[in-house]
């Protein structure tokens, strides 16, 4: 393979450029819930548009999976939201383990990966992800976790917003973008600003900041249904939630799927190009 990697990360390419590290085994404390991660990612131009473990929140690694509640176990990092406790420090950190590629290739892959807390396996997971470019300036980041039970006993996800906490809903699919002085421009087909983007559906959402943009897309129907989750003023960053407002059940055996297409762009896209990115961005 011509492509950039070690054995604990590769770097994927669109049309021979660098455009994002993939790492698989990172050196992490336990309490950041360690998994694999995207970091950096660019734009075409050279861009940074992630952050790796920022002051703010430690726990917050590139683009990946995280999720604050599986069966109690933490695999998002940082603290715990108890109900009618607050954020709490606690022993619950679980970590996802690189268990192998089935494909790697310089525009993607398709990973193995096993959710592990407490000495059990609770959850296997595919990962595969895949770039494509879709113009000079922007390019396609095309991510799709399948999630399975694997133990004997239903499971459920959750989200600080299911344990009382209103608003915090985040888990999933999440990307921290990065920080800079004036916050990202959100904004949807429909409306524009955190609040009334933060925890509604859409198509599509796109953050925009100082000569960059990112176009988050729900690429299947499950996905779609999910709402965003989204902070500019605190912090920049954009995510998928699988539980928004209850628990995501899943049985003994059963998958979740979810996908979601995010086009990386210089510039500042308006609102009739960022839609126009996303319908080439995502196959039927």
């Amino acid at each position: 393979m011509n492509h950039a990697q070690s054995t604990d990360s590769l770097v994927l390419r669109v049309a021979g450029r660098p455009v994002g590290r993939y790492v698989t085994r990172p050196e992490l404390a336990p309490r950041l819930s360690p998994r694999p991660y995207l970091h950096p990612v660019t734009t075409l131009a050279g861009t940074a548009v992630t952050e790796l473990s920022p002051a703010d929140h430690t726990h917050h690694l590139g683009v990946g999976v995280a999720v604050p509640d599986v069966e109690g176990h933490n695999f998002w990092g940082g603290r715990t939201y108890v109900r009618d406790q607050g954020p709490t420090e606690l022993a619950n950190h679980g970590a996802q383990r690189h268990s192998g590629f089935q494909l790697r290739d310089p525009d993607g892959f398709v990973e193995e990966l096993r959710w592990v807390a407490a000495g059990g396996e609770l959850l296997r997971e595919r990962r595969t992800v895949a770039v494509t470019e879709l113009t000079e300036s922007a390019w396609a980041l095309d991510f799709t976790f399948s999630l399975t039970n694997t133990t004997t006993r239903p499971l459920s996800i959750g989200s600080p917003a299911t344990n009382g906490r209103p608003g915090a809903a985040y888990g999933g699919f999440f990307w921290r973008a990065r920080k800079e002085a004036r916050a990202p421009r959100v904004f949807t087909a429909d409306t524009e600003g955190e609040e009334t983007v933060h925890g509604a559906p859409a198509d599509w959402l796109a953050l925009a900041g100082a000569g960059w943009t990112l176009v988050f897309a729900g690429a299947t129907a499950a996905t779609r249904r999910d709402p965003w989750f989204v902070r500019t003023a605190e912090y920049p960053g954009v995510g998928s939630s699988l539980a928004h407002t209850e628990r995501l059940p899943i049985p003994a055996g059963e998958t979740v799927v979810r996908r979601v297409v995010t086009v990386v762009a210089d510039g500042a896209l308006g609102s009739s190009e960022a839609a126009a990115l996303v319908r080439k961005a995502v196959s039927p």
